[in-house]
Formats: C-alpha cells, structure tokens, sequence
C-alpha cells in the first residue's frame, strides 16, 4: 500500500540521577529484544535521558535512525523535566507515546526497586504544564512483553497521525444539490494538518482528455480485465475507465505539493456520465484497494474518514451509505444464521460499486441501476456502466466517520461489528451488517449528532486504534455503540 507512512518507533529510556541508571539500561535492553522478537519496526535508541544535556544526543540519534515515533520508555522514575522536554521538541516529527516498566520480583525491592509507576505520574502533571499531548495506554506499566504489546498498538496511531498530518484532499466539483450531508467547513482539516485543494468539474474533465494517448493506458485495461475475469460484463468501457485512472494518478503526483500523500473527493454524478461516458466506481475501487481512497458526492470528510481507517488497519477501506433496514421476512427466514442479532442490530451496507475487488464476492462490473433509471431509461446501459458490485465478503468490520458540521466542531463515532454471510438479494455493493444495539446507536449516536449517510468501513476490528487515534487529535465528542442497560444522554429512560 503505498500511500500510507511507513513507521520507524524510537525508544528511548529515561533514568533519574538519584536512581541506578544500569537498571534503566537493563531494562530498555530486555524490551527492545522483546520487541525485535515480535518483528516489530523499532530501533533502541542509546542515549539515556538523565539531564537537558543528553536531549540534543538523542534527536541527533533520532534523526539519524529516521524515527517518526517516538517511545519514552521509564525503566525507573525518570525526570520529569527532560522527559517532557524531548516529548515536546520531538512532537513536530511525530507522536510520542509513554509507557513505564513494572518492578520484575520481590527478590530485589531495594537497589532493584525503579519506581516508574510514581514516576509516570509526575511525568504526566509536567506533560500538563507544556500543553504536550501524547499517547499513554490504558494500562500504561508493565513487564517488557506488556510494553511491547503496547508498542505494537501504538504503530497503527502513530501511522494515522503522521499521515493526518502529510496529507492532501484532492476534490472535484461541488456538492450535488441534494447531498448538503457532505457539507465540508474547511478550518477544522486546517487545524488537524490536512491540506485542502478544491477544482471544478471541468478541471476533471480536462485532466481526463489530456490522458487520452497515455502511453500506460493498455496494460492498465490489461490489469482490469484479468482483475474482472469473468465478471468483465462490458470490456468496452475498460479504456475509457483505464484513461480516468492514469488522468487521477498523475494528477495526485504532480499536485502533491508540500503533501506526501494524497487522498480525492470527486463528483460522481449527474452530469458525469454525460461527459465522461461511465460512471468512475470501479477506477475508485481500485484506488481504495492501492491506499488511495477516492469518495463520492464530493465528501472530503468521507473520505478523510476513509483514510483514517485504512492508516489505521493498513487495509483497504470503503464508503457506504448506512442505507435500509433488512425486512423482517428475510430476518426470519436467516435467523439461524444471524444468531442472538436483534432485527434493530442489522442495516444494509450500500455504495453504487466502489468497494474493492478484494472485499466482495464474486465481483462484477455493472452498471449503476439508480442512475441509469434517471439517466437512461427505457434504453440499454451506456453512459452508466462502470461499477464493480457483488455481495460484501462476510468478516469483521468497524464503522467509523469523522466529521465538522455547520458548527465547524469535530466529532466522531466508532462501532465494530461484522458482516453477516447472507445474501442481501439487492444490487450495488451491498452486505448486510450487524453492530450490536445499532438500533440504539443510530438513533444517539448518528442521528442525535447529525452525522451524514456516508459511513468509512474498515475491514477489521479497529476500534481501539480509532479510539485513541480521535483522542490524540483532542476530538471530545465521540460516539460508540453503548451496550444495553447503558443510556444514551438523550436517552428516553422511560
């Protein structure tokens, strides 16, 4: 995937003078080989931070080492003072997580004891002082495996963050009309470090003509068509979309300006399909499935939600619409399969075709039904074939949408669930998806906080990623699906 950062973690030991630093040594020697033995992408730095004189060594020895992560690791109390100061002077390169060692045995409670369980205290209260967000885990003490552990769901943050913080949003074209859900107040991308660069349609247009003799136009129809195999319904149309791909390709790379990664929110209809002559769900897909997520309708929150989760999983993400109930008949008739769900706890999974290949059942490219009943009606697809549609592959998934409304606040909601392998006996990409009390949910959480239809889905478990990852950027509203017997604050009691 090559438009997500790649993480470097560097850990560096802190050691308190009044306090033997051969145990800090010791210490930070055991969790570094604990953490080459999980394969994880770390380097044990080896200055050890006693004094304000030994900072600089370390950033030098940093930026040697390529470090974008950084791990102040307390292998006993540590100073407060230069621990926060590296902290902060390292925080312009990345995010800086703490975690502290556990005391090993009883055996050595006196020249052996390292008190890094006060010691992350005092650390905290100056982090206060500086104004310096980090990352601290839930449990933030423990053995060297337990801190490695820690370190390993501190990559997936990390990744997300430093990505946030290099990235553009690449749109085309307002919003349609009817689609002020994709409302997007610039000021809040600004203050999260995402840069924004809005075109017209017409830009789009042009950038698609001026591909029309790219010289990596056949292999790129090549690579569709043995992507496709069989569900390669109108090889036809592959030139057209292979042009559509390379013109966005080499828009991204000659635009990226100061960014290092790139991300695109397009309008998709409906005078796309007139101009263009298909519809781009199927070039989207395919950039989703490279890292590249591109959303439709113009929702740069889309699609900054779906950026986030891909960083966050290393996983190619998609957008759907949290779009309609499953009927009660086909309820009754999977319930077998569906287990303890209730009905409320289901709701299809929508998008006219923009899902990865990887991520549906038996793929097929089609032509998009909604558009061709508005476009073409009564005649053969034409200037609305080009989506990539089939059953949503069952699995684990999370839900997940960042989003600014009129209000220019950030807030966000989380909720991990499953896709269920049923047949949702509809058309697009669809599944049927199941998110315990989503009932509930829906109501408190999306609907009360006015989130809008587009939904980011990860294609795995990510919600403790995605949790921190809103708490380090100082999201304070953030919505999770709440387990019966816990009630929404809106939530009527009666």
């Amino acid at each position: 995937m090559k438009n997500v950062p790649e993480i470097t973690v560097g850990v560096v030991a802190v050691s308190r003078d009044c306090f033997p630093i051969e145990l800090s040594k010791r210490r930070h020697k055991k969790l570094i080989e604990t953490c080459v033995q999980m394969e994880l992408p770390v380097v044990g730095l080896q200055t050890i931070i006693e004094t304000e004189n030994n900072i600089e060594q370390a950033l030098e020895e940093i930026q040697k080492n390529n470090v974008n992560a950084l791990v102040i690791y307390l292998g006993n109390f540590g100073p407060e003072g230069p621990s926060t100061q590296l902290a902060q002077k390292f925080r312009p390169v990345g995010p800086v997580m703490f975690a502290a060692a556990a005391e090993e045995t009883e055996e050595n409670l006196i020249h052996g004891r390292g008190d890094a369980y006060c010691g992350l205290l005092s650390a905290s209260y100056n982090l206060g002082l500086r104004e310096v967000k980090v990352y601290i885990p839930e449990y933030p003490i423990g053995t060297p495996e337990e801190v490695a552990n820690m370190i390993a769901d501190f990559i997936p943050i990390a990744r997300t963050i430093i990505g946030l913080r290099h990235l553009k949003i690449i749109s085309f074209g307002p919003r349609p009309q009817d689609f002020y859900a994709c409302n997007a107040p610039i000021k809040p991308l600004f203050n999260l470090g995402v840069e924004v660069m809005e075109n017209s349609e017409l830009d789009l247009y042009d950038i698609y003509r001026s591909s029309e003799n790219d010289p990596h136009i056949p292999a790129i129809v090549n690579e569709m068509a043995k992507e496709l195999g069989a569900g390669n319904q109108y090889p036809d149309v592959l030139k057209k979309l292979a042009q559509y791909e390379v013109a966005l390709e080499t828009f991204m790379e000659r635009n990226k300006g100061t960014s290092r990664y790139v991300v695109f929110a397009n309008k998709c209809w409906p005078s796309f399909e007139k101009y263009f002559t298909f519809v781009p769900c199927y070039v989207n897909s395919r950039l989703a499935a490279k890292g590249i997520p591109v959303s439709c309708e113009v929702d740069i929150y889309g699609v900054l939600s779906e950026y986030i989760a891909t960083c966050a999983t290393t996983v190619p993400a998609t957008l759907l619409d949290v779009n309609n109930t499953v009927p009660e008949d086909m309820y009754k008739s999977v319930k077998n399969t569906i287990g303890d769900y209730k009905l409320t706890d289901l709701f299809m999974g929508f998008h006219c075709g923009n899902t990865p290949y990887n991520c549906i059942v038996s793929a097929q490219m089609k032509y998009q039904l909604i558009m061709h009943r508005l476009m073409e009606p009564g005649k053969e697809p034409d200037i609305t074939r080009g989506t990539l549609e089939g059953r949503i592959k069952p699995g684990d998934i999370t839900i997940f949408r960042l989003q600014s409304a009129a209000d220019s606040k950030l807030r966000a909601y989380i909720a991990e669930g499953e896709v269920i392998d049923i047949e949702p006996k509809s058309f697009g990409g669809i599944g049927i998806f199941a998110i315990q009390e989503m009932g509930r949910f829906y109501r408190h959480g999306l609907v009360e906080k006015q989130f809008p239809h587009h939904t980011a889905v990860a294609f795995k478990h990510a919600g403790k990623a995605l949790f921190e990852i809103m708490k380090l950027l100082e999201i304070r509203d953030i919505s999770v699906n709440l387990p019966k017997g816990m009630r929404y604050k809106t939530e009527n009691p009666f």
